[in-house]
This record gives structure tokens, sequence and C-alpha cells, in this order.
């Protein structure tokens, strides 16, 4: 499966400062050592006109080119660097890349990624470009250019936070459909309705949250068809999260995971994972969660790769 990585630009964080910036390179590593299941390559940097299919001109401007104010930086969580701006470009890039690979094999990931309260106009909670915004449009564009017919998106964000700038961007859009599975009482404080918001209490365990999810994607599947969708595989419901608040185990999250990537694959839609967020008292099992994220989207890759290659055998000597 393909796997996009964009670690290699770092932020310049002060001592102490809460974002584990350091799991991704962690997650990298992994399958570095374990080579076979991904086929990792470095993520493109998105260019300023693809991320103006989202993003206001000034915005992009000021991340671009240093021009964020003071408050600004506060909203987002990081200082602003040159190295920042272009890590924010790449994550961007890296779904863009991701969601490409997946219309042509099924699945494919960015290793980062699921930076779901950008707004349009701001970046806010450590989000600076809302990197499956801006994929999902331009899979749209490119899709009506080649097939000339509509491609309608699904987002399914299952990041504990709710998936807020994702929401405003795509409200009354029918043709992106945005379902966030999240923590009642978490980060962001504020809510943007998303076309599907479930609402789990603090403390919510294995069989509860598993129940909610399944009733969810009952109801997606009802009001929704789509041809492309962008999972946000947030590894902060996991109950070792330090930000999380929710309590499902490590089964919880695996089962989680195939839950969703099952029903995908089911329906014949590909998907481009992001790994969104994950803050654990203990990074590598951070890291653990995500490692299952991925070892279980790239066994999805190949069943959908061995349904393809049965559908073309089969046409051969039909």
């Amino acid at each position: 499966m393909l796997a996009f990585h964009s670690d290699a630009h770092s932020l310049a964080l002060p001592p102490g400062h809460r974002f584990p910036q350091s799991k991704y390179r962690l997650l990298r590593e992994h399958f570095e050592r374990e080579p076979g299941l991904l086929r990792m390559q470095p993520a493109p940097a998105a260019t300023e006109g693809e991320l103006a299919l989202v993003h206001t001109p000034d915005y992009i401007d000021a991340v671009l080119h240093g021009h964020l104010s003071a408050a600004a930086q506060r909203e987002i969580g990081f200082p602003w660097s040159p190295s920042m701006a272009e890590r924010s470009r790449r994550s961007v890039g890296a779904s863009i890349a991701a969601a490409r690979a997946a219309l042509a094999e099924g699945v494919a990931a960015n290793m980062a990624g699921g930076t779901h309260h950008a707004y349009a106009d701001k970046g806010s909670g450590y989000c600076v470009f809302n990197d499956v915004a801006v994929a999902a449009r331009l899979m749209q564009a490119e899709w009506s250019r080649s097939r000339r017919e509509l491609l309608q998106v699904l987002v399914i964000d299952l990041d504990v936070h709710q998936g807020n700038g994702t929401a405003a961007i795509f409200r009354d859009d029918g043709t992106v459909f945005t379902f966030s599975m999240h923590g009642a009482r978490n980060f962001p404080f504020r809510k943007e309705p998303s076309d599907l918001d479930v609402e789990l209490p603090d403390g919510c365990a294995d069989a509860a949250y598993l129940g909610a999810l399944e009733v969810a994607l009952d109801e997606v599947w009802r009001r929704c068809r789509p041809g492309l969708a962008f999972y946000l595989a947030g590894a902060d419901p996991h109950e070792g999260d330090r930000l999380g608040r929710l309590k499902l185990s490590n089964g919880g999250m695996v089962e989680r995971d195939r839950r969703v990537l099952d029903a995908l694959r089911e329906r014949r839609i590909p998907v481009a994972l992001s790994m969104a967020g994950g803050y654990g008292h203990d990074l590598a099992t951070t890291v653990a969660v995500q490692v299952n994220t991925l070892t279980l989207a790239a066994a999805s890759w190949a069943a959908w790769q061995a349904a393809a290659a049965t559908a073309v055998s089969e046409r051969g000597t039909g």
C-alpha cells in the first residue's frame, strides 16, 4: 500500500510543548524496520493553486511568507517558521497523493494529516491547512475533467475532537458528506454542524463506542453514495491518550478500524487514510495504535488487489 510521509520538516517547538511531532518519525521508522506492508514515499508539497481550492489567498500568503499574526500563531498552536510552512504544504500534498493512489488502488495513506480544525481563512488546534478538504476538492476537479461527472466524497472523522474546520468548509455542500464521531465535552468547545455528528460522553468504552459507530455508519450509507472516502483514523479515542477522555482499548481501536475499512471495501469505495490526533501519555502507545491502523489498511489494500485480479481473470475466461 502506498503511504506518504512528511516528517523531514520539523516544527520549532519550545521545550515541553504538547504536540508530539516525533510520533510521525517513529511511525515511519517502524515500517522501515518491517518492510513489505507499505510502499513509503516522501510527500510532495501542495501548490498555492491547490491550497486555494479551499483556503483564502490572504491566509495562504500569511502562512507561506511568514505574515501570520501572533494571535493567529497562538490559535494554531505553533510558532511560524519556514519549516512549519513547508511541513504544512507537504501534509496537504500527502493527502492529495494518497487520494489519487486510493482512486487507483483502493486504499492509500497519509502518515500524518487529518488537520480538520483548519478553516478556509485560519488555522486552529495544531492544524494549519485542511489537508482532507484540499484533497477532496482537487479530486473532484480532476474527476470532473476526466470523467465528466461529479465525484461524491465522504469524510469519516473518528478523531476524538470534532472536525469543525472541515464541517465549516463543506457546510451546505451536497457533494461532500461530513461525518464526525467525537467527545461531546472535548475541544473544540464551539462545534460546527457536520452532516452527521455523533457526540460521546467522557469515559465511553469499547461496546458503547462500537455500537454508536455501527448505527452511524448505517445512517451514512442511507444518506450518501460516495465515490471516494477520507478516513481520519485518530489514535486519541484510546484509553491511554492525554487529551482524549474516552476509554477505547487496543482491541476496541482495532475493531473500529476494521469495521470502517471493511464497510468501505464491501461497497467498493476507495479510501485515503490520515492519522489525525494522538497524544498518549506514553508516545509509544500512540505509535502502536497507528501502526495497527496502517497494518489493517494494508490488509484491506491487499484484499482490493485480490478482488481486482479475480475480476480480470473472470473477464478473461468469460
